[in-house]
């Protein structure tokens, strides 16, 4: 039976990048790929601990990779009852895509709902996780979302939405807009601006006004600004 000290050797393999570590623990105890760790895992699964937030950790798609090969469940959600989210809802919630497409390529589910917004789609577009949404969707994630294709600049799909009743209401073209200026898609906000979206309009769960939203940066940018500053990186002065 996998031991404490085990756990805990998953998870510092994981965060640390070891693939090599990592596959010599799991050829001992393959029970662990599919296992629930404690620790400052809280519980979750060695798939959870390779997409949790902010993503980007050493070799994260190898990891991915390793642990699916060894039985790990790329649907399992994050707590034990069954409930919280599932990997691929944590990649794209980080725009972590390289290793959401490693999640995708072994079958997880594209729709799975539940997640803090709700599919993974919901996610990568509610966060600005612009590259897994367009992965999502390349994969087949279906768009049956105003706001959705707003937010991926989908010309055709906007106009068959609009065509619905449930989506062409003052609020969803309101939230569409916010969504398609803050991708920076400029026609479908044209598109939108033209059915009458408020330009005051922010969404509770947003931040700042349509202008706020169409300056700020996307998930993973903003990740890769952060990280360079973390190194030391500094910005050109005059």
């Amino acid at each position: 039976m996998p031991t404490d000290e085990d756990r805990a050797d998953v998870f510092v393999s994981i965060r640390s990048g070891d693939v090599e570590a990592l596959q010599k623990v799991l050829a001992a105890r393959p029970v662990l790929a599919a296992s629930r760790l404690g620790g400052m895992a809280r519980g979750r699964t060695p798939l959870h601990v390779v997409t949790d937030w902010p993503g980007y950790f050493p070799n994260g798609p190898r990891i991915a990779q390793v642990l699916i090969g060894a039985g790990a469940d790329v649907d399992a959600r994050e707590n034990e009852d069954g409930t919280g989210e599932t990997p691929l809802h944590w990649t794209a919630s980080s725009d972590d895509a390289d290793v959401a497409r490693v999640l995708i390529d072994a079958g997880a589910d594209l729709e799975a709902p539940d997640g803090s917004i709700g599919t993974p789609l919901d996610n990568a577009v509610g966060y600005g996780c612009w590259n897994v949404a367009r992965l999502l969707v390349e994969r087949g994630a279906r768009v049956e979302k105003l706001w959705h294709a707003s937010a991926l600049g989908l010309l055709d799909r906007i106009e068959d939405l609009l065509g619905d009743p449930a989506n062409s209401t003052e609020a969803a073209i309101d939230q569409a807009f916010w969504h398609a200026c803050a991708a920076g898609y400029r026609r479908a906000a044209a598109l939108l601006y033209e059915r009458g979206a408020n330009l005051a309009f922010t969404p509770a769960y947003g931040h700042g006004t349509v202008l706020d939203a169409a300056s700020s940066h996307g998930t993973q940018r903003g990740s890769l600004i952060g990280w360079l500053e973390q190194l030391g990186a500094h910005r050109t002065t005059d």
